[in-house]
């Protein structure tokens, strides 16, 4: 396989405080990438800099061999649209339709006539098993419709590339599935390169063809799920298990006497 998303030795800080240390990690084609690691690890940090939302303070981010770091704006901009991206919290627009948000990137970016992104709009909701929707509102969707309409829009200008961002946090187990199933489904069906950021192992497990683990800002594993299963690595491991006690933690449980 080739290599479709690249970030070599990327550094990055905020107020003086190191997010991302280092960090390296290559993205193959075709593959579903999940990265794991604890709240606040930079997991989310990292996405945005795939995409092109941050630039690095050191290292390059390279999509399909295009170095980011040297692009203008307006280049940035336009690499951009080769993406989709799933955000946690939905971020669709309340004041607009469902049929507005899922199509908003194609009236914003392309000339298409508004049959044609009608019609787009249309097959993007279907491909997520909302059809007939188009005039409602998010305030009238469930959190799980919500996650579809945004998974809709994320795929609507057909994106080579996926990103999602904790895809099933909030979300009931049995709808945490059923979006799991969605992602393999259109990995299948779009044939995209898919990076999925979560802390849920359940949903790690079923749509990793790999499976990174992020610990203080860079990747210190990464594997296959039956090689992350088996894993040696004691932060991995803990991390896997959810023990509150290990490397990653300084809980010490007493017992109640």
């Amino acid at each position: 396989m080739s290599v479709m998303v690249q970030a070599k030795n990327v550094v990055k800080s905020f107020r003086g405080h190191l997010i991302l240390d280092g960090l390296n990690l290559s993205i193959e084609k075709g593959e579903t990438l999940v990265i794991i690691g604890r709240s606040g690890c930079g997991k989310s940090v990292l996405l945005k800099h795939l995409i092109g939302l941050l630039m690095p303070d050191k290292g390059e981010v390279l999509v399909d061999g295009l170095n980011m770091s040297a692009m203008t704006q307006a280049q940035v901009r336009a690499l951009r649209l080769r993406f989709g991206m799933l955000f946690q919290a939905s971020a669709l627009f309340d004041s607009m339709t469902v049929g507005e948000n899922v199509g908003f990137n194609l009236i914003e970016h392309t000339t298409l006539s508004h049959k044609a992104i009608s019609e787009r709009v249309e097959e993007s909701l279907e491909l997520v098993g909302l059809r007939g929707i188009q005039d409602l509102k998010p305030s009238e969707l469930s959190g799980g419709m919500k996650k579809r309409v945004a998974l809709a829009r994320a795929i609507c200008m057909r994106p080579e590339i996926l990103l999602y961002d904790e895809p099933t946090t909030g979300l009931d187990p049995i709808m945490a599935d059923a979006i799991n199933d969605l992602i393999n489904q259109l990995h299948d069906k779009l044939k995209v390169t898919s990076v999925v950021v979560t802390h849920d192992m359940v949903s790690a497990y079923k749509v990793g063809t790999r499976i990174a683990m992020m610990y203080q800002g860079k990747i210190i594993q990464i594997g296959s799920s039956e090689e992350v299963k088996n894993t040696s690595d004691p932060i991995m491991k803990q991390f896997i298990t959810g023990s509150a006690r290990g490397p990653m933690t300084d809980i010490q449980v007493k017992s109640l006497e």
